[in-house]
């Protein structure tokens, strides 16, 4: 395990990596920002150090300052921490998941989130064209919100399937999830045979995007994210003594059931609040958190946090890239953070199972 200044290095060398990531995004893309320019526009926002970041008369007299504020403020700002968000979202509940079900291989949609809000988003986006009901007509503003219920009865359901006596085991759980999933992507298939001219608004949120994302969306995400990582960051002890196993936990003072109930719940918010403001994105919520065991050991009160930040940084480049790739044209994220992600974790499965941890 690393030593506490090698941890508090890394993890001011990532918060660093997350600024720069910010920084290049707000600058490419088909109108290109100039890095510098970008930097300015997004320093003389910040309040208290503001007018420190001013562009100065000559960057005035080479660009157009009002085009500019307009595509990084307004267009790419918007973007950016959305998918700060989420990427943060997912790889939190990634690391918490992992360790409250003691499996390497639990990921944020293992519980049935992922199939649930893509059968609300599937219903949305058919509903949005078909109803003629005003709230409906804006699928931008419809479609989150299906998704989000979508993901939370599913969850729910799946938990409910699983409990017995008050308590729910963590084996039966994960079970209920993949058997709920699998029946509910079934009815998700079924939705896109019929969806007709609608089918590749199914297929294109299916894959995950943030593209035209707005302030909504953001809004609507930032405070089940936010404050379901402060408070799984405050359980990273109780982590801690879960991830040890369940009587090791109890005997060491810690109510068990009413923590795994508490940690699904803030783990399910999250993850239906950034599913249903991006679409399905794999990937993230699976590998990070093993990169941030790699850079800070698995003790979770500084697992969580650092898992946010990398999450962060991994999701806003995986962004800029589906942006800047093959212009004017964008890919969706997803198909970046699984070409991404995929390699990364077999080099992780075969590493660990060298080290005799599979």
């Amino acid at each position: 395990m690393p030593t506490s200044r090698i941890r508090r290095a890394r993890i001011a060398g990532l918060a660093a990596v997350v600024i720069l990531v910010v920084c290049c995004a707000a600058s490419a893309g088909t109108s290109g920002v100039p890095v510098e320019l970008a930097l300015r526009i997004l320093g003389s926002r910040v309040p208290l150090v503001g007018p420190l970041f001013r562009p100065g008369p000559a960057l005035a007299a080479r660009y157009d300052l009002e085009s500019a504020e307009i595509i990084v403020l307004e267009v790419r700002l918007p973007r950016i921490v959305l998918g700060l968000l989420v990427g943060a979202g997912l790889s939190v509940t990634g690391a918490c998941f992992q360790g409250l079900f003691r499996n390497p291989l639990a990921d944020p949609y293992i519980i049935g989130a992922s199939s649930g809000s893509a059968l609300g988003a599937s219903i949305g986006i058919l509903l949005s064209a078909s109803s003629g009901i005003s709230f409906l007509a804006g699928p931008s503003s419809s479609v989150p919100l299906f998704a989000f219920v979508g993901a939370v009865v599913t969850v729910t359901f799946v938990y409910a399937l699983a409990a017995a006596d008050g308590r729910v085991s963590t084996d039966t759980f994960l079970l209920a999830g993949v058997v709920v999933g699998s029946f509910v992507w079934a009815v998700v298939s079924f939705l896109m045979v019929i969806a007709g001219e609608d089918l590749p608004k199914v297929v294109m949120w299916l894959m995950g995007s943030l593209s035209a994302k707005s302030w909504t969306h953001v809004a609507m995400a930032a405070p089940y994210v936010l404050a379901g990582i402060a408070a799984l960051t405050a359980m990273g002890r109780g982590l801690n003594l879960i991830a040890m196993g369940e009587e090791p936990a109890r005997y060491m003072g810690l109510d068990v059931e009413r923590f795994k109930k508490a940690a699904i719940v803030i783990g399910s918010l999250i993850t239906a609040a950034a599913v249903s403001a991006s679409g399905l994105i794999g990937f993230i919520g699976l590998v990070v958190p093993h990169v941030a065991r790699m850079l800070i050991g698995p003790d979770h009160r500084s697992l969580i946090p650092v898992s946010a930040l990398g999450g962060a940084a991994f999701m806003v480049a995986a962004d800029t890239i589906a942006r800047v790739a093959i212009p004017p044209r964008e890919i969706p994220v997803g198909i970046i953070t699984a070409i991404a992600g995929a390699p990364f974790f077999f080099y992780l499965l075969r590493r660990r199972k060298r080290d005799g941890v599979f």
